[in-house]
């Protein structure tokens, strides 16, 4: 299964794929599309084209999607989610299904626990995908959301089995 994770951003949205076969996980491509333009809908253009690029050279099977977090800043939390919006509806286009993961959730997947530093999360990407280089923040907390949902997935898939044992059993 290959997974893309976005982490979304206005300014730099990044994104990491992995691969996954039964426990194994593989470090395929990460990166950052950086929005180019002045006014908000150029931007928002220049990141569906980049993402667009990549979710067609990389060929993901699923993608997972952090959550946008509020903060005291409201057009800030507005435009942070237009950004989001453009890291939502490019997999959905391309017929993929999407998951999303809230910070906390993403942290807790990858580290342990759900308030982890971002150093953190970075020597836990580090591990469990030995030799990636790394693109920058944005990029690590992308592969981060694709491990989170590749754990997910595993465990959904385990829990799917044993319910379909029990009923079989019956």
């Amino acid at each position: 299964m290959r997974v893309i994770g976005v982490d979304p951003g206005l300014r730099r949205t990044g994104w990491g794929v992995i691969e996954t076969s039964g426990s194994r996980v593989r470090h395929v491509a990460n990166g950052v599309c950086e929005s180019r333009g002045t006014d908000l809908a150029t931007r928002l253009l220049s990141l569906f084209e980049q993402l667009t690029e990549v979710v067609e050279a990389q060929a993901p099977e699923m993608a997972a999607v952090e959550h946008t977090f509020v903060n005291k800043d409201a057009a800030g939390t507005l435009k942070l989610g237009q950004a989001r919006a453009v890291a939502l509806l490019v997999p959905a286009r391309a017929g993929l299904a999407v998951a999303e993961y809230a910070p906390n959730a993403v942290k807790k997947a990858v580290v342990g626990v759900g308030h982890a530093a971002k150093a953190q999360v970075e020597h836990m990407v580090r591990l469990q995908l030995p030799g990636a280089k790394l693109a920058g923040p944005d990029a690590t907390d992308a592969l981060a959301i694709a491990l989170c949902h590749a754990f997910h997935a595993r465990a959904g898939g385990k829990l799917e089995a044993a319910l379909a044992a029990a009923g079989a059993s019956r």
